[in-house]
């Protein structure tokens, strides 16, 4: 079985190629500035914007499956308006889509989120965000829309070299005590994608951790486990910011929970050493 995974150089890219490669599945990825170093996987360069494009390396590659772990972070473009194109792409030619979204496009005011809760979001990125989901579940119904929070690897992520950036004091900031969300951890998000991928499963599904953490008790966890002192981290409240973001939002994954083999463990778990 021939897969393609959009944004295959990104974090959570890497790890779907890693775990595509490892079971002997024929992978192509795309990047946009530079291809990944993953060993096994062939590459082409896609700009999402670019319709002609994106069309050509579906043609090319022939995929039964496609991930989108792509990232535009707030450029409308491409994490709107690229999913759209992606999604008429690979319903026209019968090709099994899988959609990775995102906690942002929920504002925290219900503070707990299940699958069927609607989008609200509050800023530019879970604005783009929302439009995409809505778009890929009418373009082509038998998708998966796929919705994680922050995600964790073995500090290989963002969030964990910012922990470090800040008890070094080569980063100026701090973690937020307010802003809570449920981590998971990289290599369960994939394994659980790639589970969905290969189900006959459609609709929106959650995939995130079972611990609600602020910003600041996961960077204490990820001080504890690197043998980092966890008081040189600096704290503070987003409240107290002019940030737009939301403060708590909670994904609940116990029915996507229910139908998976691989188990999504909580930030405590993956992050303690002595478990």
């Amino acid at each position: 079985m021939t897969v393609l995974i959009i944004g295959g150089s990104g974090f959570l890219g890497t790890e779907l190629v890693h775990q595509a490669t490892s079971a002997g599945r024929v992978t192509v990825a795309t990047f946009n500035s530079r291809p990944g170093d993953a060993p096994g996987a062939s590459w082409h360069r896609l700009d999402l914007r670019e319709p002609r494009g994106l069309d050509e390396v579906i043609d090319t590659v022939a995929p039964r499956v496609v991930i989108n772990a792509s990232s535009g972070e707030a450029d409308w473009a491409v994490t709107a308006d690229g999913p759209v194109r992606l999604a008429q792409a690979t319903e026209r030619r019968g090709i099994r889509l899988v959609h990775v979204s995102s906690d942002a496009v929920f504002s925290g005011s219900d503070v707990n989120y299940d699958e069927t809760a609607f989008p609200d979001p509050v800023t530019p990125y879970g604005a783009a965000k929302a439009a995409a989901e809505t778009a890929v579940r009418l373009l082509h119904p038998a998708a998966v829309v796929a919705r994680t929070s922050l995600i964790i690897g073995d500090g290989r992520s963002a969030h964990e070299r910012i922990v470090h950036e800040l008890a070094t004091g080569g980063r100026e900031g701090a973690l937020f005590t307010d802003d809570v969300r449920c981590p998971v951890h990289v290599a369960d998000l994939a394994a659980a994608l790639w589970e969905l991928a290969t189900s006959d499963a459609a609709g929106v599904f959650h995939l995130a951790g079972r611990d609600a953490l602020s910003r600041y008790e996961l960077g204490v966890l990820i001080a504890q486990r690197d043998g980092v002192d966890p008081s040189l981290l600096p704290a503070g409240r987003r409240a107290d910011t002019r940030l737009p973001q939301a403060l708590d939002v909670r994904l609940d994954s116990r029915v996507t929970q229910r139908r998976l083999r691989t188990r999504l463990r909580g930030a405590k778990d993956f992050l303690d050493k002595s478990r």
